[in-house]
């Protein structure tokens, strides 16, 4: 007599499926999956970049170029640095843009100009 036995993480979904949790970073609310070894993504990255330099040409497009030092600044220190430099001067030119300058009037209300 056999007992069938099922894994806690395949219990109850078919056989051949697999549903381990998405490997890769937060974009806009959602993951972004990456390849789970090293020198796969450190492969895409640099193909990305390098189609984007080919930008140019139909199908490639030079939007490649970010997407392709996003996932390499997951494995590789120097671009890693590039973009966390990146993201605060976003973030602090985002801020001076979103509030108004000293001694000037804020709009709204029937008191504005």
């Amino acid at each position: 007599m056999t007992v069938e036995t099922k894994e806690p993480h395949s219990a109850g979904l078919p056989s051949g499926t697999d549903r381990r949790p998405a490997v890769g970073p937060m974009v806009f609310g959602r993951r972004l999956p990456l390849p789970a070894t090293r020198g796969r993504r450190i492969v895409l990255g640099c193909a990305l970049v390098a189609g984007g330099i080919l930008g140019f040409l139909p199908i490639l497009g030079f939007w490649m170029i970010p997407l392709g030092l996003f996932v390499l600044s997951q494995d590789l220190a120097v671009v890693r640095r590039w973009r966390r430099r990146a993201t605060l001067q976003w973030g602090r030119r985002g801020g001076r843009r979103s509030r108004p300058p000293s001694g000037s009037p804020t709009s709204g209300g029937r008191g504005a100009i």
